[in-house]
């Protein structure tokens, strides 16, 4: 087998055939558009290799979930987008033969292994910015497609005619997914995918099922009219047109070309190839006489990653718009309606999907006002904010994030975010809220000089009695409630020595 991470075939492979000879398996996956979309991936590679399975989704995988998990009869379980964190816990129930663990997943594993562990780290490829779990999860269902390939004694890849049959029969159509997951973890960084994700993108196109090329790298070019699209696109901030209603509407009427049609705004993808260029070229210079900085500039142009095979003009077209849609499901306990448009239903699941998305984006722009009014704490070396109960600890980290660069909130440090668990955002908990979560967001530029959230937030976290982990540019953890400041304190004396 030559799969799209060659580095990762023997292991694969071996987790393949575990697989392959099981009654059943249970699969275990994480709730964001990562795990959704590892999930899908993995659901629809059992499903052809004709392995029964059941799918179950958890916000955390924790010493409970983990002994719900081994509760059931279940002989295998095939933990995605997490479970090498939790190695250590998972490995006790695997000694008590409760099940065997197969895992594909791409965060940093804990202090043991297990045979069945498919995780890039391991062979030395990042996982924060190279590989996703849902690309693990890809690999896991390329693995799969040839051992049925081996056999069938038809060898329908071979028969088929290179088209979407053969997508399928290897399992190459799933590519789109897996970018969906990347984009959707943060790992298109410098505006594309890089290192083992770029042979997933390859394996994409081949199959018929992506599209890449040259764009503006400005979200929702599917589905925002066009003054919407530039007034909202705040990562490059260009004077007179982001965050400015009027200012973005001035400068499209004086442009020579027909933006609207039934007196309706267009949206980017609707323009001709030539309108685009005419837009971009007048959105570099008015940002070149406005005085942004040559490097932000160039940060106005990426790669763009268009799922072909989806209508144009919706969120599904688009990686990064298809991952905010998947965010906005499990992140409030709807995972089975994100599953549900993954594995291709377009009528009920994605309607409940968009309406979640409506829900989604008010609660972030409601969070997003919070932080800005009542500002943040600043470190030496670190920035945060308590959000009490007023933010959904299930979305704290991504208002963080997005919070990063306005009025008093540093792009220069990290952000740390802490919210009660429980808490629905509207000043209300489920629970007596005895663990906080603490969600922490960099940026890539801050990684480059050292930053690793990760390390922060597990070490932080477990110096006051929690947990934590993640990746380098973006991690999370739980802690006692009442340990913020020793935890706050902790984490800055940890960034601290990463930057200096």
């Amino acid at each position: 087998m030559t799969g799209p991470v060659p580095e990762l075939d023997e292991r694969a492979l071996a987790c393949a055939r575990h697989l392959r000879d099981c009654d059943r398996v249970l699969l275990a996956s994480h709730i964001d558009a990562d795990g959704l979309t590892s999930a899908a991936i993995a659901a629809q590679a059992l499903e052809r290799a004709a392995i029964p399975f059941e799918t179950v989704f958890e916000k955390q995988l924790d010493e409970t979930a983990i002994a719900d998990i081994a509760a059931t009869d279940y002989d295998t379980v095939l933990f995605t987008d997490f479970g090498s964190g939790q190695l250590d816990i998972i490995g006790e129930h695997e000694d008590d033969g409760a099940f065997t663990p197969v895992i594909a997943d791409h965060h940093q594993p804990a202090d043991r292994d297990t045979e069945y562990h498919l995780n890039p780290l391991l062979f030395g490829i990042d996982g924060a910015s190279e590989l996703s779990g849902a690309g693990a999860s890809y690999v896991l269902a390329r693995a799969l497609a040839e051992l049925r390939a081996e056999t069938d004694d038809s060898d329908p890849i071979a028969a088929a005619d290179g088209g979407t049959a053969t997508a399928r029969a290897d399992n190459r159509d799933l590519a789109a997914l897996a970018v969906v997951g990347a984009v959707g973890d943060m790992q298109a960084s410098g505006g594309e995918l890089h290192g083992a994700n770029e042979g997933i993108v390859a394996e994409g196109v081949e199959a018929g099922v992506l599209e890449t090329g040259t764009d503006l790298a400005l979200y929702g070019k599917q589905t925002r009219p066009l003054p919407k699209l530039l007034e909202y696109a705040t990562d490059v901030r260009i004077p007179g047109i982001s965050n400015d209603q009027r200012g973005a509407l001035s400068f499209l009427d004086g442009l020579d070309l027909e933006l609207q049609s039934g007196g309706e705004w267009r949206c980017w993808a609707e323009l001709t190839r030539e309108e685009q260029q005419t837009v971009a070229s007048a959105l570099v210079k008015r940002a070149v006489e406005r005085g942004v900085p040559a490097p932000k500039i160039d940060q106005l142009v990426g790669t763009s990653y268009v799922l072909s095979e989806e209508p144009v003009g919706t969120e599904l077209r688009d990686a990064s718009e298809f991952s905010t849609l998947l965010n906005a499901t499990a992140r409030y306990e709807r995972a089975d309606v994100g599953l549900g448009v993954c594995l291709g239903d377009r009528e009920g699941a994605l309607e409940r999907a968009r309406k979640l998305l409506r829900n989604h984006r008010r609660n972030l722009s409601e969070g997003i006002d919070l932080v800005t009014e009542e500002g943040v704490t600043h470190e030496t070396h670190v920035q945060w904010f308590h959000a009490e109960d007023r933010i959904r600890e299930t979305i704290v980290g991504i208002v963080a994030g997005m919070a990063m660069g306005n009025d008093g909130v540093s792009r220069s440090k990290p952000i740390l975010a802490f919210a009660e668990k429980g808490g629905d955002g509207n000043g209300e908990t489920e629970t007596d809220a005895e663990e906080i979560k603490v969600s922490g967001r960099g940026t890539h530029g801050l990684v480059r000089k050292g930053l690793d959230l990760s390390r922060v937030m597990g070490e932080a976290s477990r110096a006051v009695g929690g947990d934590g982990g993640g990746h380098d540019v973006a991690a999370g953890a739980t802690v006692p409630k009442g340990a913020e400041a020793e935890f706050v304190e902790r984490a800055d004396e940890i960034v601290g020595d990463q930057l200096s």
